[in-house]
């Protein structure tokens, strides 16, 4: 399963892509403003937002990108490993690929 991270913080992103590989999920992390984000997650099973750590603008593309492919989005203030792992077990459970953390 892949997942996109829109947001969240550079010094994190190691973190967060240790976590997600932890529980078996290939994540693509955009933590800086990207051109053109909606192309780049178009082929991505789930996307999670950190509202805190994004423009309007891009949340604003990716949701729109993520509703015309029918990809289901998940929003979150907060930036913490914990909320992605809690975000990640979620999607895990929704996908059908429970896995014990």
């Amino acid at each position: 399963m892949c997942v996109a991270l829109i947001g969240g913080m550079d010094r994190l992103e190691r973190q967060y892509l240790e976590e997600a590989a932890r529980l078996g999920i290939d994540l693509r992390v955009f933590t800086k403003t990207e051109v053109r984000i909606g192309s780049k997650i178009r082929n991505v099973d789930a996307v999670v937002i950190f509202t805190n750590k994004v423009s309007h603008q891009v949340k604003k593309q990716a949701v729109n990108m993520a509703k015309a492919n029918d990809i289901p989005v998940f929003m979150h203030h907060s930036c913490g490993i914990c909320t992605l792992r809690e975000c990640l077990c979620c999607i895990n459970t929704l996908q059908g690929g429970v896995k014990n953390v």
